[in-house]
């Protein structure tokens, strides 16, 4: 079938940006020469061999955009006839993920954060100030419109939690250029927002607005509580994070010996036997997985590290991958050792800029040092692991929903099964694990499964980190054994700010659930959660004091959703949408004097609402959809009694 191609011509400046991607076409006739194209599938990259190409579809994308602001027709064209990749694909690629612009759009654009977090820690008036001195917000600037600001053009935006909630306010500034640009601004106000805006570019290379540095959380505040001392963040903040001597004087690089040493199949008894499971909210037996993904024939096998945390009010994996990058990049390696994979991946949100820079730093240190790679460490095990970045789509947190992304297609998550252990990534067997679950991996290779399993309880072993944030003291990431109450974390984060009481908690992020001020002698474990209509999910713990209009919170939270949908399954697409719907009603009403009976009516839709999207939708986003509403309406009786039903 001979596909129409886009007719608009590509910039000088797009070409380049693909090419330094994809490599110089080889010939006029592989897209080079603009406008005297043959198809794609005669030129020597041609027919399978180009289409094998197809995952560099999102990257492609990516650079047009980092290097003009925008992806154009042109652009897109020319992305297309080099990855023979119909147009009409790339354009559903193009328009999924929300970091992407198909529009023109400025070349600086402020990602201003407004999400739960950042909500209450006064986004919303520097969201209403940006209004006021640079107009309204936008995703993009229509053709021919130019917007006012002093040096240059600019635009802001509202965004979803940008995983800083921890330094909230926050957003993140996108300069385009070459070189492109990205900086992660912490404690943000209205005048270091204009100026993110309004400074020119030499001013923000060197001034105080490079606060990527300044984002980086007080870390560790949990050292004497938990029994043994730190696991996970005994480095984070007090090894430099760029140095592979350092990492190695302060003990790295000793388990990846030992593991290879000791073989795959004890590796994984000692993973298996410790009861490690899946630090991403689904808490699966990490030994299983790899067990099983260990014993396919089939090969090549991957490894997808799953650094995608973009649940609001999650921020731990970013901590451990700005301050510890070199051990997560030794936990895939040993990862990779005893489930035969042959390359990783670490899938990496788009608005983490440290983070990608700092692993992308680890990953090149330990390749040179002969810890990645052919033979590592002399051995007969070759593996590598290279960087993709997310684009802005919280569904890619799910983990077909990476296959499908990685793979240059929208992230939209696939049917289950067959299941990833035996058909993942490229239809391969496929180990997927979060930041932290890797990050565990360490210690339970150092220091053996007996001893891994001392800390914790006997059905949640281990220690787990907390995001801490919200009305809280002092807000970061901290470290427990599993079982410690909650109440005793948030009087180690110092209590509710100003000295009041807690309205409620936000425990497990926008897909978790509402915990009341009388329910915070929790015991934080899988088990007790379970048990109280709760879960742990992503290490969420979001406070609430008693001022906070939770109505609000709940709305952003069904908005959040409607928006994250990937819109695949009826259920999750069409529910999100009458979630949001159904809880504006009842605001209306209730500014109105509505009579309860009215609100008691939508609040029955919700549930029928969030029953169906429950059980109806293809993965855990549509899912969990409802929980945190669920558990406002029925746990904390946000409109009307609470009737004591758990989630």
């Amino acid at each position: 079938m001979d596909l129409r191609q886009i007719e608009a011509a590509p910039t000088d400046a797009e070409c380049a940006a693909v090419d330094a991607v994809l490599g110089a076409p080889d010939s006029a006739w592989d897209g080079g020469a603009r406008g005297s194209q043959r198809d794609a599938h005669t030129a020597s990259f041609g027919g399978h061999e180009t289409r094998a190409r197809r995952h560099l579809l999102l990257p492609a994308l990516q650079a047009v955009q980092a290097r003009v602001g925008w992806i154009s027709e042109g652009g897109l064209g020319y992305v297309c006839r080099r990855l023979d990749v119909p147009p009409a694909e790339a354009w559903g690629v193009a328009t999924f993920y929300a970091m992407l612009a198909t529009s023109p759009r400025p070349r600086r654009t402020l990602h201003v954060c407004d999400d739960i977090a950042c909500r209450v820690k006064g986004a919303l008036a520097v969201c209403e100030g940006l209004a006021t001195s640079h107009g309204a917000p936008v995703t993009h600037a229509p053709a021919g419109h130019a917007l006012r600001v002093d040096h240059g053009d600019a635009c802001w935006t509202h965004a979803p939690c940008l995983g800083l909630c921890d330094v909230a306010p926050a957003a993140l500034l996108t300069i385009a250029g070459e070189p492109s640009a990205e900086r992660s601004l912490a404690h943000v106000t209205i005048d270091v927002a204009r100026a993110a805006l309004d400074l020119p570019r030499t001013a923000l290379d060197d001034g105080p607005l490079r606060t990527d540095g300044a984002a980086a959380p007080y870390v560790g505040r949990a050292e004497s509580e938990a029994a043994g001392g730190l696991r996970l963040l005994t480095r984070a903040g007090r090894v430099d994070p760029t140095s592979l001597a350092a990492y190695r004087a302060a003990g790295g690089y000793t388990a990846l010996p030992k593991a290879l040493a000791a073989g795959g199949d004890a590796v994984i008894a000692e993973v298996a036997a410790s009861g490690l499971v899946g630090r991403g909210g689904a808490a699966f037996s990490t030994g299983r997985k790899w067990a099983a993904v260990r014993a396919q024939a089939v090969t090549p096998h991957y490894l997808i590290c799953n650094a995608d945390e973009s649940e609001p009010g999650t921020f731990k994996d970013r901590v451990l991958l700005t301050e510890d990058p070199f051990a997560i990049v030794e936990a895939m390696t040993i990862a990779a050792w005893a489930t035969k994979c042959e390359h990783g991946y670490v899938y990496l949100r788009a608005e983490y800029p440290l983070a990608a820079e700092r692993v992308q730093h680890a990953i090149d240190m330990a390749r040179a040092a002969g810890l990645l790679g052919e033979r590592i460490l002399g051995a007969d095990f070759s593996f590598d692991i290279e960087i993709r970045r997310g684009a802005g789509a919280y569904i890619c947190g799910e983990e077909t929903a990476i296959f499908e992304s990685i793979e240059g297609k929208r992230g939209e998550p696939r049917n289950k099964p067959p299941f990833p252990v035996s058909h993942g990534l490229f239809q391969k067997p496929t180990v997927v694990n979060n930041v932290e679950t890797l990050a565990n991996v360490l210690p339970i290779v150092l220091e053996g499964s007996v001893r891994f399993a001392s800390v914790g309880t006997a059905q949640s072993p281990g220690t787990r980190l907390f995001c801490v944030s919200g009305h809280i003291a002092k807000p970061g990431v901290y470290e427990l054994p599993m079982g410690a109450r909650l109440s005793d974390l948030l009087r180690m984060a110092g209590g509710v700010t100003g000295g009041r009481g807690a309205g409620a908690v936000l425990l497990g992020g926008a897909a978790g659930a509402f915990v009341r001020a009388d329910e915070l002698d929790l015991a934080l474990t899988h088990e007790d959660t379970r048990a109280a209509g709760l879960t742990l999910g992503s290490g969420v713990v979001l406070v609430f004091d008693d001022r906070t209009d939770l109505h609000d919170v709940v709305r952003r939270i069904a908005a959040f959703f409607r928006d994250e949908s990937c819109g695949q399954c009826v259920p999750c697409r069409v529910g999100t949408v009458r979630q949001e719907e159904a809880l504006h009603r009842i605001a209306h009403a209730q500014a109105r004097g509505g009579v309860a009976g009215g609100v008691a009516g939508e609040v029955a839709l919700l549930d029928d609402i969030g029953r169906a999207m429950k059980d109806g939708s293809i993965c855990g986003l549509g899912q969990t959809a409802y929980a945190a509403v669920e558990s406002a309406i029925h746990r904390l009786g946000l409109y009307g009694p609470a009737t004591r039903r758990e989630a």
